[in-house]
């Protein structure tokens, strides 16, 4: 039987959906668990705990923040390899054949029939599931800053990445240059603005869909995964950057006041 014919669908997993928080926090490559379906999609153990099929560290970041705001946390619940869920149906890295320096034969010959299954059974349930928590809460007149939460490897292709703290934005810069000010201000964490990546990558789909159109406060932060290996570290972390979202959303919703 076709991996497709077998895929049920995979709602995404929420977290403190009754938080109060005026944060809602996203984690697209929480795991990297691959369906039976699809066997380990030809890879070795070793590459399925790689960056290459998650964001190693991320989810516990997110969840170590989603205590400390009292956070709706809104998690995917497979790999990225099987279907990245910050990426749209029509772009390679969707359901990518090669990840950084790794082929991925699993996804080398996908039909259409099986991009379709994989979309329907993995990224509209995620992607439906955040669009209503979001459009609940605008209904009860508390509109929601969406932060979306990665990590990324401290080297790339060989080259060595200095920065630890990267805060990416889409349309709207605003949210991300005051939390950027605030780490800054508040943290020892080398930060950046739009790097390891920016929206110029392809990398803020998730923010560009669902916050965007809403005209919602948003940004993407990426974390230099060595900083979160363990689950003490991502604790220290979320214990640091917990206040930074904090002050980024005083400064915004003090300009907002000031017109």
């Amino acid at each position: 039987m076709r991996a497709q014919e077998q895929l049920q669908s995979f709602q995404p997993l929420i977290e403190r959906e009754e938080g109060r928080g005026q944060v809602i926090l996203v984690c697209e490559h929480a795991s990297n668990v691959v369906p039976e379906a699809f066997g380990t999609l030809g890879l070795s153990r070793a590459q399925l705990e790689a960056h290459i099929a998650w964001d190693p560290g991320a989810l516990g970041l997110a969840r170590g923040l989603s205590r400390r705001l009292d956070a709706t946390l809104i998690n995917a619940p497979v790999s990225r390899l099987v279907y990245d869920c910050n990426r749209a149906p029509d772009m390679p890295g969707a359901m990518p054949t090669r990840s950084e320096i790794h082929d991925i034969p699993g996804n080398a010959l996908i039909s259409d029939e099986e991009r379709l299954a994989r979309t329907k059974a993995i990224y509209l349930p995620f992607q439906n599931g955040l669009h209503n928590l979001l459009a609940e809460r605008i209904a009860l007149g508390r509109r929601p800053v969406v932060v979306t939460i990665h990590s990324f490897t401290p080297v790339y292709f060989g080259k060595p990445r200095d920065v630890e703290f990267g805060v990416i934005h889409d349309a709207d810069p605003a949210y991300a240059q005051a939390i950027v000010r605030a780490a800054r201000q508040a943290t020892q964490l080398v930060t950046e603005l739009n790097a390891p990546y920016s929206a110029a990558d392809d990398v803020t789909h998730t923010l560009r869909i669902a916050a965007t159109p809403y005209g919602l406060q948003n940004a993407m932060l990426e974390i230099r995964n060595d900083l979160i290996a363990t689950a003490e570290a991502q604790e220290a972390m979320a214990e640091l950057i917990a206040p930074v979202l904090n002050m980024g959303l005083v400064e915004i919703q003090r300009q907002a006041k000031a017109g």
